[in-house]
């Protein structure tokens, strides 16, 4: 198990090392999503077309991820500062959180559309412009698609799936467009509106559930806490661990720190020996930062979490 845990961190890090790759190939993607957003909310008000809208909100929420993901990893680049020590690493929460509500907003609006119709479904739909729309809609994201599909980062490949997904929801249209045109059923618009605008809505929360444990600095998701316990006890002169939290900046570099209590009194050339093997243990856990405390059997320790901390 220890062996698949740490070839898990092991490749964590690999990934880390190229996260900002390909920034390019993440830039055009943005710009072409983002045009042709705006292009899919003028084609929806042409063709009075609420599947087109909701797609264009689908796009409009890609590319703000795919904008915010991109400076927010440029700014997170910054040092630290007096006012944000740790650096600016968590700012890319603020992106997903940001696009959350854009996508929360627009979804409520897509529905508020949608939902009347399909009671009463007698509102003229152009189906040769969805068609069209459709068609440009698979060519544009198709081409996004193949161009962040060709990078080796994690964040191109996340990207190509987002884009993907786009390519996949414009097929959607291209068939229901045609059923449209050969049967005249009006009511298949707001069918596909609403099921693109659930797809949308079950992303965005399935993102939250992820965003928020970090937010509220809980144990990251890699990282079994009784793991990095056994781990640390298993080296010499350690006889308790307490006051031990380990949370993340971005989901990518996580932070630990912890209390130690030792067997014996030793000296700093010993201590130090010894928080080089207790780091060398975090590093392949996944753990980038640590901050350690050093405590003597019979040194009382006044944290509130100091005891009980182990289970």
């Amino acid at each position: 198990m220890s062996h698949e845990h740490n070839c898990k961190h092991n490749h964590h890090g690999h990934s880390h090392n190229h996260l900002h790759d390909g920034e390019g190939n993440i830039g055009v993607a943005f710009f072409l999503n983002l045009s042709f957003a705006i292009i899919e909310f003028i084609g929806g008000a042409i063709t009075n077309s609420i599947a087109i809208t909701s797609d264009a909100v689908h796009d409009l929420g890609d590319s703000l991820s795919l904008g915010l993901a991109w400076y927010f990893q440029k700014l997170s680049k910054k040092r630290s500062t007096k006012q944000y020590s740790y650096g600016y690493k968590r700012f890319s929460l603020l992106g997903a959180i940001i696009n959350s509500v854009v996508l929360i907003v627009g979804s409520i609006y897509v529905l508020s559309q949608a939902l009347p119709r399909l009671v009463s479904p007698n509102e003229e739909t152009s189906a040769e412009g969805m068609f069209l729309l459709a068609i440009l809609g698979i060519l544009v994201n198709g081409a996004a698609v193949l161009r962040t599909r060709k990078g080796s980062s994690i964040n191109e490949r996340v990207v190509s799936l987002h884009l993907l997904e786009d390519v996949l929801g414009w097929a959607a249209v291209l068939v229901g467009s045609a059923i449209m045109y050969f049967t005249g059923l009006k009511i298949i618009d707001p069918v596909l509106s609403i099921a693109i605008a659930f797809f949308i809505l079950f992303n965005v929360f399935r993102n939250i559930r992820q965003t928020l444990p970090i937010l509220l600095q809980g144990t990251p998701a890699g990282i079994e806490r009784e793991h990095v316990i056994e781990k640390i006890k298993e080296i010499e002169n350690i006889t308790d661990i307490h006051d031990l939290h380990i949370w993340s900046l971005d989901e990518e570099y996580n932070i630990l720190t912890v209390h130690i209590t030792l067997k014996e009194t030793l000296q700093m050339e010993k201590l130090s020996e010894l928080k080089g093997k207790i780091r060398g243990v975090l590093k392949n856990e996944g753990i980038q930062h640590a901050t350690i405390e050093f405590e003597t059997p019979n040194e009382l320790c006044t944290f509130e979490d100091c005891a009980g901390d182990e289970n």
